[in-house]
């Protein structure tokens, strides 16, 4: 139980004044989170939508290109265009929440021309599953992005909320239940006080009297 002093008062009057700051700063936050993850979201489901799309398509050109190239061939190939796509994970920050971040060097997809092989002496099928593939990677590195951006701003959209509620539902109203419990007591021990002096006023009156009589 706080001592119910006026200074006890006013100290929780500013510390009432201080929580509602607090939580329309939370909303505030609340809101550009929920702003960026429904930004976020529609590209998502679009890479997903992407990734199931290019993956069956992918895997049927691939199957015919083995059926006519050969597997030995399909993966020889394959070690003679492997290359390093320097992909790089790192930290970026939003309204101070800091998420993972995928950055790669060379770009997924490429040109014909740029994929280390002889095009006349391949079939249109193994150049579109190749292209499919590519184009499946950077979708997938996009999801990645994505989910990792997504979980981020979900988790803390949560505890965001759980924030305000515990403010709002319960620090809150006990600071302003402690202000009004306060302020009834000095109200009281104010009337108290002034109907003490008014008594002593009276009997002070009535002596005052008497002695001029």
């Amino acid at each position: 139980m706080i001592h119910p002093t006026r200074t006890n008062l006013l100290m929780l009057k500013d510390k009432s004044r201080s929580i509602v700051n607090s939580i329309g700063i939370l909303k505030a936050r609340k809101q550009a989170l929920i702003k960026e993850f429904l930004a976020a979201t529609l590209p998502f489901l679009r890479s997903r939508e992407d990734i199931k799309k290019s993956y069956g398509r992918a895997i049927r050109e691939l199957a015919i290109s083995i059926g006519r190239e050969g597997k030995d061939s399909i993966e020889s190939l394959t070690i003679a265009t492997e290359r390093d796509f320097g992909i790089e994970v790192r930290e970026k920050s939003i309204w101070g929440l800091r998420y993972k971040d995928i950055a790669y060097h060379d770009t997924p997809v490429r040109r014909p021309d740029e994929r280390g092989y002889y095009e006349p002496h391949m079939t249109p099928h193994l150049d579109d599953g190749v292209a499919l593939f590519e184009k499946l990677l950077e979708s997938m590195l996009q999801l990645a992005e994505y989910e990792s951006k997504l979980k981020r701003l979900g988790d803390e959209i949560v505890r965001t909320s759980r924030r305000i509620k515990v403010l709002e539902e319960m620090v809150l109203p006990t600071v302003k239940q402690q202000i009004r419990t306060i302020g009834l007591y000095i109200g009281e021990r104010e009337r108290e006080s002034f109907y003490r002096l008014k008594r002593v006023k009276g009997i002070l009156e009535k002596k005052a009297v008497k002695s001029k009589a």
